[in-house]
């Protein structure tokens, strides 16, 4: 039977759902539009919005001029004053308002997400409920969390696209609901429409919250190092991460840069390779687009074989298509393991890293194939790729060294547990790694020397839920960690001399924190 986009999913349905939900966010010719000063306006210069998932053009991203930017950010200092003193009964009633708000239109959210950065349902849906259910729990545990502390003034949030409820959404509601004013920066790659209607909803409710749209080289000195930014959050690649890094240099601002690193799952002397399967499997969620993905695997040699039968089962077991078509009205969204990348730049990058990894002497273990069945016919696939693995990638390729974002997985085989730690260890530090050994004192032992924030023994770790703190080591990570009450203290202040748990260098610390 012929495949079709499920109606209830099709974009322009979305589009006028998204305009009777925020009408005040579009401009007459159906633009999206920025919130700035309280208000939406500035369509800014057109940039097209090109979904992944067939090349349907969405709308157009309206990019700010560095003017505009630094008129944002200077209005939400203004704000700052009234409503870091406002009661919190009443902060925390408007964010419980706007949760309210977002959880009636999850739907919509996650259909969203679907065209918007290439989600499956599953996976679009889960975004949007952690955002809802993570800012719940600080609802609800804010008030010890805030005792003695009082907001450090306006936090500006630069994300990546991938997710952006759970992590960006999730930020900015919770940084208004310690007191603080706060301005977001839309990724240029994908969340404008789901960001539109979060944050739209959210300034209805009386959040003190800014949205702008704009190229990072243009924005940066409003939302990075403007005197009236205190406090800044960047989720994104290294290279990025470190001219963000240098333009702290000697700035008295909090920050909290989450950068990439290579996540790193270590075996030896292990047997459990159907837990290991289960693991392996979850961990092609949305095609590993996450900094929590792991993507290298080393291998104690006489492991190896057990290790291929297993790995091959579970990429052949990998469902890659469309997360839009169904065979007929009403029936479910398709249950896959992940749809496109992010877009079409991401896979010719990719396939140029294996590539030249391939052409240096690595060793293709697998390289997958598309299911026509999953597929419309004649559609844009130009931003997906099936799995592919190598085996032995040289030294002197780049991908040895670099974290792919996507479903390119690496291998190593190694002979000693010294070798084992040393190719753990390959990206200084990262967020991220496991250890699969069946005796627990030599995996603690292994887990140990491994320069990652978090080590599960046997078992992927995560960025984690509410309580958990999130950070990282070496260049995957720098300033504040966050999660729990780490997460309320990177944005306020506390008695003078308190120190923030993170991972600071010495010439970027607050004068306070010295």
């Amino acid at each position: 039977m012929a495949k079709m986009i499920a109606p209830e999913a099709e974009w322009p349905h979305l589009v006028t759902e998204v305009k009777q939900v925020v009408p005040e966010a579009f401009d007459s010719a159906g633009r999206v539009l920025n919130l700035v000063e309280g208000d939406w306006g500035h369509p800014g210069q057109a940039k097209p919005c090109i979904s992944p998932v067939d090349g349907t053009i969405l709308g157009t991203l309206p990019m700010l001029d560095l003017e505009t930017g630094i008129r944002a950010v200077k209005f939400a200092a203004a704000e700052f004053p009234a409503w870091s003193q406002t009661d919190l009964d009443q902060r925390r009633e408007r964010v419980t308002n706007c949760l309210v708000a977002l959880r009636e239109h999850r739907e919509l959210l996650a259909r969203l997400l679907m065209w918007e950065i290439g989600k499956p349902y599953r996976l679009a849906m889960n975004d949007v409920e952690r955002c809802i259910s993570g800012v719940a729990w600080y609802v609800e545990a804010i008030e010890p969390l805030l005792a003695g502390r009082t907001p450090i003034g306006v936090v500006s949030d630069i994300a990546s696209w991938n997710y952006p409820l759970s992590v960006l959404v999730h930020a900015v509601l919770v940084q208004a609901l310690a007191g603080n004013a706060v301005i977001a920066k839309t990724p240029t790659d994908g969340g404008l429409y789901a960001l539109t209607v979060s944050l739209g909803l959210a300034r209805r409710c009386g959040l003190p919250v800014s949205l702008v749209t704009g190229f990072g080289s243009q924005l940066g000195e409003a939302l990075v190092r403007n005197p009236n930014i205190d406090c800044l959050g960047f989720v994104g690649g290294r290279s990025a991460g470190r001219e963000v890094a240098a333009s702290l240099y000697d700035a008295n601002k909090r920050y909290m840069l989450e950068m990439e690193g290579i996540n790193t799952y270590g075996i030896w002397e292990f047997s459990d390779w159907a837990s290991l399967a289960s693991q392996l499997k979850k961990g092609f969620d949305y095609g590993k687009q996450r900094c929590t993905a792991y993507a290298r695997y080393v291998i104690q040699r006489r492991l190896f074989p057990q290790f291929l039968e297993m790995y091959l089962g579970v990429l052949k077991s990998l469902r890659l298509g469309n997360p839009l078509l169904v065979e007929q009205p009403g029936d479910p969204l398709p249950a896959l393991d992940f749809g496109p990348l992010i877009n079409s730049r991401q896979v010719d990058g990719l396939k140029g890293l294996y590539d030249e990894a391939l052409n240096g002497g690595a060793i293709s273990l697998y390289e997958g194939a598309f299911d026509e069945a999953l597929f419309l016919p004649g559609q844009d696939r130009s931003a997906y790729m099936a799995p592919a693995t190598l085996l032995n990638v040289p030294r002197g390729s780049e991908l040895y060294h670099k974290e792919p974002f996507g479903p390119v997985d690496t291998v190593v085989i190694v002979d000693r547990v010294e070798e084992l730690i040393n190719e753990m260890n390959i990206s200084n530090g990262c967020l991220v790694s496991a250890v699969g050994c069946d005796d627990p004192k030599l995996a603690r032992t292994i887990a140990d020397e491994v320069r990652s924030f978090k080590v599960g023994i046997n078992q992927m770790r995560s960025r984690g839920d509410n309580e958990e703190v999130f950070g990282g080591l070496g260049q995957s990570w720098k300033g504040c960690f966050v999660g729990g009450k780490y997460l309320v203290q990177a944005v306020t202040q506390g008695p003078p001399g308190e120190p923030l748990y993170g991972n600071f260098t010495d010439y970027q610390l607050l004068p306070e924190e010295r």
